[in-house]
């Protein structure tokens, strides 16, 4: 089907087309909920579903740069919630009702996992998102069931936990998103409590940043410019100290998950309608 209109939005000066949906993703079950891309311009897609009444189906659905659908995996995946991607193309899935989180090769083959299976409280409660360091660390945003962030080394061997519930500085009420920034701190989009915090490395509060609306996830370019998906729905571009640098509305009804990839193009993971929108840069 051909779009009856061809739409645009602007960050800045930058201009984006809109196209909408993008990408072979299959139909029929599970929702688009989360999207990274590698250093190859590869889209991993991520599908939601319940393991309790739809059918078994690949969760992850690996996308050429120009959308043609390549791979397709994750069964396993009883409730996949957010995803992340380490610098040697590595896959952390949170599986969030079972409490985990699935490291896979760039094959879909699993390696490992951080977390007991089906544990709750073993450490997580429920996790939201995982975000990889430039250090090697792995931080993972534990949200729905507790309120707190926790801190691994690059083997998953636990170093540090903060966080408790509520609105005071350095707590939480639904930490959604989360990621490591390239200068050593770590943000969070703290959703129910509408703003993002900004911690150290080691978890010392430096930062809280408001004007948002349960904001989502959050995403760093290679430019250092932070993008913050919220439930207005709007895009948000910040500076690396929190300045607000452009806003558009790229999507119908808030994007969960996004991403960028090395040639500017942005990714917004859409569960109602489900699908992917993609924004690509146009002079």
């Amino acid at each position: 089907m051909t779009a009856r209109h061809i739409l645009f939005v602007a960050l800045g000066q930058q201009r984006y087309q809109v196209e909408r949906p993008w990408g072979d993703i299959p139909t029929g079950g599970g929702k688009v909920t989360d999207v990274v891309c590698d250093s190859r311009g590869h889209v991993f897609v991520l599908l939601r579903a319940d393991c309790y009444v739809d059918p078994a189906l690949p969760t992850v659905i690996e996308l050429a740069p120009d959308g043609r659908r390549l791979a397709a995996w994750g069964e396993d995946i009883a409730d996949g919630h957010m995803l992340s991607i380490g610098p040697d193309g590595r896959i952390y899935v949170v599986d969030r009702d079972a409490h985990e989180i699935v490291v896979f090769d760039s094959n879909g083959r699993r390696i490992g996992g951080i977390g007991q299976r089906h544990q709750p409280n073993a450490p997580f409660n429920h996790p939201c998102d995982v975000a990889i360091a430039p250090s090697g660390d792995i931080y993972v945003a534990d949200g729905y069931g507790a309120s707190r962030v926790h801190r691994f080394n690059a083997n998953g061997g636990l170093i540090a936990t903060w966080g408790e519930p509520g609105n005071a500085p350095g707590h939480f009420t639904t930490p959604h998103g989360i990621w490591a920034l390239a200068d050593g701190r770590v943000a969070v989009t703290d959703r129910e409590n509408n703003r993002l915090q900004v911690f150290s490395a080691q978890g010392d509060l430096l930062a809280i940043w408001s004007d948002f609306y349960h904001p989502m996830d959050i995403f760093q370019d290679t430019a250092g410019r932070l993008y913050v998906t919220d439930q207005v729905p709007r895009l948000s571009v910040l500076g690396t100290d929190g300045t607000l640098l452009a806003r558009c509305r790229p999507v119908l009804n808030g994007a969960h998950g996004m991403w960028g990839d090395l040639a500017g193009n942005l990714y917004m993971a859409e569960m109602n309608p489900s699908r992917l929108t993609r924004l690509t840069p146009v002079p």
